[in-house]
């Protein structure tokens, strides 16, 4: 039986990967400093509460275990404060994240799964976005995130070590089992606002924004369920253990379908409706760097990997994450 170290996994998303890989059958270790993570979110797997700074326990932990793969959660994600304190975040997403990769290297661990991001192409110079697509960031966030992948391209080739960069657009939704979900702090997500707008944990949802060059005048995303994102990281990780995935590769990762901000308002406000709910709706001015649109090209991991999306539909997503919301009001 496998063992799998996934590093971030009491966040948002590795605990729903945690809970994915334990579900498949593997054992799993989570490192995580708590930090914005959550300690009954990482219920599934084997908590070691740590930071990746710490080499002496990065050590320990591949002394102890004999992991098969590693995947990489725990990246500061704030854009705003990237710009603020970029220090911050090349000092824990690439610094950091080399302690890892040396202290994999040493141990022989050759197989690695790395959570990246759309931010590391800045400003589209077309949609949908595929693997091809210039990168550019335009904040020390994005460029943190392409630093590590650059890297791995040179780890690769020097040691031989095999990974799988998954660039995704917004990550939504929550565990359709009603076990986890999304709980940020400050919370900065789309879909969360405008579900804490409707059970009253906040006053409004806020618009930033009727003058884009989109149907409706708001900006356009990609929403990809979490159950969906997490099983394009476990088909990467069954790639490159398997044997059949070799190098440093990287797939962008969406529905290929965007939704714009007044679209998942209304997809909003029929889900929450059904439980006699409403929406306070409040305009606001553009917020500086939103582009108008961002839209993943998947077809790539979708012909590599087999990827197929089972949660496409927006008001599904929404439903699972008003389940999570109501649960937790």
């Amino acid at each position: 039986m496998s063992k799998i170290l996934v590093v971030g996994g009491a966040g948002y998303i590795g605990s729903h990967m945690v809970k994915q890989l334990s579900k498949s059958g593997r054992i799993v270790v989570v490192l995580d400093n708590l930090t914005t993570g959550f300690r009954d979110a990482a219920r599934n797997g084997q908590l070691v509460i740590g930071d990746l700074a710490d080499t002496a326990l990065l050590e320990r932990l591949f002394k102890e275990h004999e992991f098969s793969g590693v995947m990489h959660f725990a990246a500061a994600s704030l854009v705003g404060e990237s710009v603020q304190d970029p220090g911050k975040y090349y000092r824990n997403n690439v610094s950091n994240t080399l302690n890892l990769l040396d202290v994999m290297v040493r141990h022989c661990v050759k197989h690695f799964i790395f959570s990246s991001t759309a931010a590391t192409f800045g400003e589209p110079e077309y949609v949908p976005i595929d693997e091809q697509h210039p990168q550019r960031p335009i904040n020390p966030y994005g460029a943190s995130k392409l630093m590590v992948e650059r890297i791995l391209q040179d780890y690769h080739a020097a040691h031989g070590l095999n990974s799988v960069c998954l660039r995704y657009f917004n990550a939504s939704g929550a565990d359709p089992e009603g076990e986890l979900g999304e709980c940020h702090d400050p919370e900065t997500h789309l879909i969360p606002l405008i579900l804490r707008a409707a059970s009253e944990r906040r006053e409004y949802i806020t618009v930033f924004g009727r003058d884009y060059p989109t149907e409706d005048g708001t900006c356009v995303r990609d929403y990809i369920h979490i159950e969906d994102l997490c099983s394009a990281h476990a088909l990467a990780l069954d790639a490159l253990v398997k044997g059949d995935k070799q190098g440093a590769l990287a797939y962008n990762l969406g529905n290929g379908q965007g939704y714009s901000v007044q679209q998942v308002i209304n997809a909003v406000e029929r889900v929450v409706a059904k439980d006699g709910r409403t929406l306070k709706v409040e305009e606001g001015r553009r917020r500086a760097g939103d582009p108008a649109i961002l839209v993943a090209d998947s077809r790539l991991i979708r012909y590599d990997l087999g990827w197929e999306p089972q949660y496409g539909d927006l008001e599904c997503i929404i439903s699972h994450a008003w389940a999570w919301e109501k649960g937790n009001e």
